[in-house]
């Protein structure tokens, strides 16, 4: 089962490299590193609006401080020190809230510096990868197209591969063709096979055109030894007899003879 499943993911590993799309990979990398960037910005922007909130808060507080102050003085210059006490309480406790908020306030503040640090940063980085990224699609798209050019004219490829093989068919089809339609004459002109329109020769009628054929060429060969010798051959003789319409008179030679008794 182990070796089975090593099996499984070697071939899904495999074919997932064939599927696979440098380009595509690096287009979305950078769709993830533009979304972790829009993240740390909406936390910067959260953190300072917070550290914004907490300033308003702070100002609310200490105009609140300077008015009971302000109130206690005027108590005690009318000889009121019991309503200065309250004053002066009430003033106290909201400096203790102003304590902690401005507590919370330089917190919010460091958090919201170290959030815009590391923002920046990640820009940098991104922008640096969004180059590289492009720099690699280029690159990765030039050799695509150089290799696709290499083996179309080298004809490896599986396009032209196809466009071969379908020429190797038509090439094939072609000489078999050839070849029964060779062989369909041979066969009809040996009588072998009919001819189904009723033009085909009966054998004596063949073998005429064979003999008439084979004529042909015996006074062809006897004309060409003629010339050859330096004289006419017998069938140009005969040829030129017949032209002269038979006026000349026999030859001696060519007259029957008649043995005595």
């Amino acid at each position: 089962m182990k070796r089975m499943g090593m099996i499984f993911r070697a071939k899904a590993n495999k074919a997932l490299d064939r599927a696979e799309d440098p380009r595509e990979t690096l287009d979305y990398s950078y769709q993830k590193q533009l979304e972790l960037l829009q993240k740390v910005r909406r936390g910067v922007a959260d953190v300072a609006t917070s550290r914004k909130r907490l300033e308003l808060q702070l100002n609310q507080l200490q105009g609140q401080s300077a008015k009971l102050e302000d109130q206690g003085r005027k108590a005690l210059a009318l000889g009121r020190e019991d309503l200065a006490r309250e004053a002066l309480t009430r003033r106290s406790a909201l400096q203790q809230q102003v304590t902690d908020l401005e507590t919370q306030h330089q917190t919010l503040q460091g958090e919201e510096e170290k959030l815009t640090l590391a923002s920046q940063r990640l820009q940098a980085k991104v922008d640096a990868f969004r180059t590289k990224k492009e720099t690699i699609k280029a690159t990765y798209t030039a050799a695509q197209a150089q290799t696709r050019i290499g083996e179309a004219f080298s004809g490896i490829s599986e396009e032209m591969g196809d466009v071969g093989m379908a020429i190797q068919r038509a090439e094939d089809k072609t000489a078999q063709l050839q070849a029964r339609a060779g062989a369909i004459d041979e066969l009809m002109a040996s009588g072998a096979l009919d001819d189904p329109s009723g033009m085909a020769k009966d054998d004596i009628t063949a073998e005429l055109d064979r003999l008439s054929g084979g004529s042909d060429v015996e006074l062809e060969l006897q004309r060409m030894k003629a010339e050859l010798a330096g004289g006419p051959s017998d069938g140009q003789q005969a040829l030129e007899s017949g032209q002269n319409g038979g006026s000349q008179p026999a030859r001696p030679q060519d007259q029957p003879r008649f043995d005595k008794q």
